[in-house]
């Protein structure tokens, strides 16, 4: 098993890194938006904001419409 650690940026996405499978409720895989140059993505950007039009991957629209998030607590 690879290992995959999940970040939350603040007031912005949560980043993935490491090898993941997204998919929909209905079983269709989702692909990464690919990188600015072109080459398959190796992190994976998902918004928390609700507003990206690329969901659940993040288009930036967090910074757009002010998205502030909650403390983040451990347990």
């Amino acid at each position: 098993m690879s290992d995959v650690r999940i970040t939350p940026k603040t007031n912005g996405p949560l980043i993935v890194e490491g090898t993941v499978r997204i998919e929909t409720p209905d079983g269709r895989v989702l692909t990464p938006p690919p990188r600015k140059d072109g080459k398959p993505s190796e992190v994976v950007v998902l918004c928390r904001c609700g507003g990206s039009a690329t969901k659940p991957f993040c288009d930036g629209t967090h910074k757009r419409n002010g998205f502030q998030d909650g403390s983040v607590t451990t347990g």
